[in-house]
């Protein structure tokens, strides 16, 4: 019995430098005169040289991309969500929560004020000696995408009272405006 005779190898190939070679120009296809489009009614078009024509009379760019307001019915149960904006609102104050976490949940002017009463209770130094929680809570809704809320908070041995209204702005709940007594 014989082996069949191995089969030669293949040559190996030089190894030749890659040359770039400039991709060829297509050119678009002619338009023969079958294919053109014509508009039934011919619509008049003013010429603009060397110019793009924008209109700047439209709406403004917070008109286009501010906030909107939202719908009652697209709006969660503003109860329990007044509760829980109230009870992260007060543990702000105390210096118990950072303020930024409430950047999204109210206007620039409400966290000015909440974030000025934080740091003040920050730079006292005083230890929160029990968390104030919120006891209840009561809601009216003089309008659509509107609420009130006032809570009674437990701080401690005192008992205060904190009135919110809540806005209804791109599908969420946002404090406006904000009084602790």
């Amino acid at each position: 019995m014989s082996l069949p005779a191995a089969a030669p190898e293949p040559p190996v190939p030089s190894l030749t430098p890659l040359r770039i070679v400039p991709a060829p120009r297509h050119r678009p296809a002619v338009i023969v005169e079958t294919d053109v489009w014509e508009p039934t009614t011919p619509t008049p078009t003013a010429y603009v040289q060397d110019a793009l024509a924008v209109d700047f009379s439209g709406p403004s760019d917070e008109e286009l991309f501010g906030e909107r307001p939202t719908r009652r019915d697209d709006l969660p149960d503003p109860r329990p969500w007044a509760a829980h904006i109230a009870q992260g609102l007060v543990e702000v104050m105390a210096g118990a929560r950072p303020a930024p976490q409430l950047l999204r949940w109210t206007t620039p002017e409400v966290y000015a004020v909440v974030a000025r009463r934080a740091s003040v209770s920050i730079r006292r130094g005083l230890p929160p000696t029990r968390r104030a929680t919120v006891r209840s809570v009561r809601v009216c809704e003089p309008a659509d995408g509107v609420a009130e809320a006032c809570a009674v908070v437990v701080d401690g041995p005192r008992i205060r009272a904190l009135a919110i209204r809540l806005v209804g702005l791109d599908g969420r709940w946002r404090v406006e405006a904000l009084q602790v007594g």
